[in-house]
């Protein structure tokens, strides 16, 4: 290994891991020389999306913070031997020939350690944040970074605005979440029929029960709406098999899945998507241009999902909903809006126009290229 390394910090979901990866592509497209690492947690989450990329990756044992007495006891265990295990990732970088490293926090319990670690080896500290309103972990590590890239100008839950020092870039997008070709051909890779309107339900990489709860019920009590659609469900590990029986029961065509990871065939088949709001999954939808109903994840205390859906619905390209957790409640206040939606072939145009209009989301090729002195 010789002249210039990024060292990606971030993982226990795969909101964390995307953007690195996408911004590590970027920096191999312009700078074929440079080396990479992902330092990650333990969750096997984490080592299969990055095995799947063929990333180089080394597991530090980071824990969540949490104010649980288990749950901070377990953290405060971790940190010292979080920030070791990221040090000495650092270190063998130099001894391997490193000569100009870069570690960029992407977020998450992983990237706190590592970037007190940086500190610690004087490396370049880089925060990448995406969330509209940035966590308590990211404001501290941007005090200590020299250089924060932001996906957001928005402010937090208590009206403090993100700093003006921090360098906007628009969403992040990974290569698999871009669609490839046009509809007709996303979905017959997906196992859909290719001239079908279709329908995707995701909650991210980890699923999410209520969505999956409030869709089956749906299927219970209007499968009619159904009626000329058929759907891609992501639904996380584990509850695939009831939700596609709940389909077989509804007679709707769907195909369903616990995890894809090339999300793009999804986007690209997508006439409408009920998803969360995570920063990956609303720079994706931006950047496919794919009309939404966003239900936020709802036990965050400062709602950052809620405000990552901001910017789309208010140009009109998506819809949000609230998650109220009760699948009964959930499939009442989704019906009048799917019923609207499914049945308005204009007005998911008009979604997908104001979508259009917002521009590329090309935030990794605007990272690489700051970075690289582009």
């Amino acid at each position: 290994m010789t002249g210039r390394a990024f060292v990606f910090a971030g993982g226990g979901t795969g909101g964390h891991l995307y953007p690195g990866l996408a911004i590590a592509q970027a920096i191999r497209e312009r700078a074929p020389g440079a080396a990479t690492l992902f330092l990650c947690s333990d969750r096997p989450l984490d080592a299969r999306l990055l095995a799947d990329e063929g990333a180089a990756h080394r597991v530090i044992p980071a824990q969540p913070f949490g104010v649980a007495p288990r749950r901070l006891l377990r953290f405060a265990r971790s940190w010292g031997g979080s920030v070791r295990a990221a040090r000495d990732a650092l270190r063998q970088m130099r001894a391997d020939g490193a000569s100009d490293i870069t570690l960029l926090a992407m977020g998450g319990f992983v990237a706190a350690p590592a970037a007190q670690a940086a500190r610690a080896e004087k490396t370049r500290l880089v925060l990448v944040n995406l969330d509209a309103v940035p966590g308590k972990a990211n404001r501290l590590i941007a005090r200590r970074a020299d250089r924060v890239f932001s996906a957001t100008g928005e402010s937090d839950a208590a009206g403090n605005a993100c700093p003006a020092a921090w360098e906007r870039i628009p969403p992040i997008v990974r290569t698999d979440a871009v669609p490839r070709g046009d509809a007709r051909a996303c979905r017959e890779r997906l196992g859909l029929d290719a001239d079908t309107q279709t329908l995707v339900v995701t909650g991210a990489s980890q699923g999410a029960r209520s969505i999956n709860g409030a869709v089956t019920r749906l299927l219970e009590t209007h499968r009619g709406l159904f009626e000329g659609w058929q759907v891609f469900h992501q639904t996380g590990e584990g509850a695939d098999a009831e939700t596609r029986a709940a389909y077989e029961r509804a007679g709707v065509r769907a195909v369903v899945v616990p995890f894809h990871r090339a999300m793009g065939d999804a986007w690209g088949a997508a006439d409408l998507v009920i998803a969360r709001s995570g920063a990956g999954t609303v720079g994706e939808a931006w950047g496919a241009g794919a009309p939404c109903i966003f239900l936020p994840y709802p036990y965050h205390r400062d709602q950052h999902q809620r405000a990552n859906a901001g910017p789309l619905v208010a140009c009109g390209g998506a819809v949000l909903c609230e998650d109220r957790i009760d699948p009964d409640a959930n499939a009442a206040a989704l019906a009048p809006v799917l019923e609207r939606l499914l049945r308005d072939g204009a007005a998911l145009e008009r979604m997908r126009e104001a979508l259009g209009a917002l521009g590329p989301a090309d935030g990794a090729e605007r990272v690489a290229g700051a970075l690289l002195g582009a």
